[in-house]
């Protein structure tokens, strides 16, 4: 297994997908019932392979994530070749990011001199969806990128 298996949750949820999923291997309902009674570790096996191409089709359309912690937020922005991160650091023990209170100081005080802005960038490794997967099992979340794009604009004006 490449990444780490669904959640019961998720496999709930993408309960049609995982149907069509055991169609493609020519695995009826009732075949599937058998393998879950009578072969435990194969019905594992077809899960975490399951779960690997749902991770990998998730993971090679993401682009951009975000990581909040009570004093950093972490902007990504990943295409094809190249991570790109906009950092924002709030050096005051009393704000924490996290909360609503925290990101809302923080709208409003955005030019405070306990606001730091930074930029970097590197090359993704040959396995991008892994560094996405990295960042995701470390608190990352897959976004649409508005705020990413929000303080890029900041940052460039």
């Amino acid at each position: 297994m490449k990444y780490i298996r669904l959640t019961k949750e998720q496999l709930e949820e993408m309960h049609q997908e995982f149907i069509n999923f055991l169609a493609t291997q020519s695995i009826t309902a009732e075949e599937w019932e058998d393998i879950k009674k009578n072969q435990p570790e194969t019905a594992e096996q077809e899960l975490d392979v399951f779960s690997d191409l749902i991770w990998e089709g998730v993971l090679q359309k993401a682009e951009y994530l975000e990581h909040f912690s009570p004093n950093h937020i972490f902007l990504f922005y990943i295409d094809q070749v190249t991570m790109n991160l906009i950092g924002i650091k709030v050096d005051n023990p009393a704000i924490d990011l996290t909360t609503r209170e925290g990101y809302q100081w923080l709208q409003n005080n955005l030019m405070d001199d306990s606001v730091s802005l930074y930029t970097s960038s590197k090359n993704i490794s040959d396995d991008r969806n892994n560094d996405i997967f990295v960042l995701i099992r470390q608190g990352a979340v897959i976004t649409k990128g508005e705020l990413y794009r929000f303080f890029d604009e900041h940052l460039r004006s």
